[in-house]
């Protein structure tokens, strides 16, 4: 998302997208790859899991914290409707003001005070190649190295966004190798936090960019710990759409979450509900646009008005409280204290429902457990079927 929004997907290209996600067949399984090393959140299996081994299904907000550093309460405002992550707007200095070293350890501190778990994404990279403005991946992977000293020891508690939507509709074809080369710089400079880089043509790939380059992406992380986000829109106003991309990652044990949707928007009407209910359906984790703030004609994507959590908006309401929103389906992270058998991990093909937390509900090690005073399914095993 920009600030002021105004996404550029011409109308031969949503056109296009549609009949893309209709008619485009999925692609083969990944090929083998080591998993991450276990410690701080990471993925595992194709799922991102937390140091214990716990998936962690994300349930979380979007918070404007560069354009609005004043609001001091919007993660804790955030946390107390129910949220378990809060994806944080950074700069790196390209576009806005850069935030500092310190301004990072002061936002971790206070998702861990509010017991949520921090995405920081810099967003200085939107529409790379269309907006002259914007920065390059490279740029970006440089910012994090220069705050590594606030993300040092941080992986339990940080997941690092590398740059937000980090091409437009130009050169997007770029994103495969500039996306390998900045997790590349991340991990040699020592970052082992998990790590999420958003897709091209402004983050909703209705080119397949990602997708079909997804899987070496992964494998060129030495670390096998990046997680795929798209940002779903007009481009996915119709739940064929939502479920053929998200099946895409999930079939082939690729990580992928939601990291940005509302439930309107200017290049097309996305659908919401559908975003929603795969994703729960999947226990993939989904990221909504965005708490408060938002301009440039795109105000109705704002959770609560004028940063009130006491104000929902229509949106926000549906957000928080509706058919599959966090109310229902937010889990806390176990590294807080939460239980982790809050249900969100999905349904396996027998029509179980999926250990949320794993072999650990599974002692004698058949691929059956039981949580919530039922049997389910652990993800992969030879009940998975």
């Amino acid at each position: 998302m920009r600030q002021p929004r105004s996404t550029l997907i011409t109308t031969a290209g949503a056109a296009f997208a549609a009949v893309l996600g209709l008619l485009l067949s999925l692609a083969g399984p990944a090929v083998g790859r080591a998993e991450a090393a276990a410690g701080g959140i990471h993925v595992s299996n194709g799922r991102v899991v937390e140091g214990n081994g716990n998936p962690f299904v994300m349930r979380g907000v979007n918070h404007a914290y560069t354009w609005y550093p004043e609001r001091t309460r919007s993660i804790a405002d955030i946390a107390a409707k129910g949220a378990n992550t809060v994806r944080v707007v950074l700069s790196s200095g390209g576009r806005w003001t850069r935030t500092s070293a310190s301004q990072v350890s002061a936002l971790i501190d206070q998702c861990k005070k509010n017991k949520v778990i921090c995405v920081l994404e810099v967003h200085d990279t939107t529409g790379y190649g269309e907006d002259g403005a914007a920065t390059s991946l490279d740029q970006a992977a440089d910012y994090w190295v220069g705050v590594k000293s606030a993300l040092e020891g941080q992986e339990d508690y940080v997941i690092v966004n590398i740059g937000n939507e980090p091409f437009g509709n130009t050169n997007y074809t770029a994103w495969t190798g500039a996306t390998k080369s900045a997790i590349g710089k991340l991990r040699k400079a020592g970052l082992d936090h998990a790590l999420m880089v958003d897709a091209p043509n402004w983050g909703q790939d209705w080119s397949g960019t990602m997708r079909d380059n997804a899987a070496s992406v992964f494998a060129s992380d030495p670390d096998r710990n990046t997680v795929f986000s798209v940002h779903m829109y007009g481009v996915y106003d119709t739940a064929t759409e939502v479920k053929d991309y998200l099946n895409a990652f999930v079939g082939r044990k690729l990580p992928v979450v939601v990291g940005e949707f509302g439930d309107q928007h200017s290049d097309g009407n996305p659908d919401e509900n559908a975003i929603m209910a795969t994703t729960q359906s999947l226990g993939i984790g989904y990221l909504g646009w965005s708490w408060s703030g938002n301009g440039g004609g795109v105000e109705y994507l704002d959770m609560v008005h004028g940063f009130d959590p006491n104000r929902l908006t229509n949106w926000g309401n549906r957000f928080f409280n509706g058919s599959n929103g966090i109310a229902a389906t937010s889990e806390p992270a176990t590294v807080y204290g939460g239980g982790g058998d809050g249900g969100t991990g999905g349904t396996a093909p027998n029509g179980y429902p999926y250990c949320v937390r794993g072999s650990a509900s599974d002692p004698d090690g058949d691929g059956w457990g039981w949580e919530n005073n039922r049997s389910c399914v652990v993800r992969g095993s030879a009940a998975d079927r």
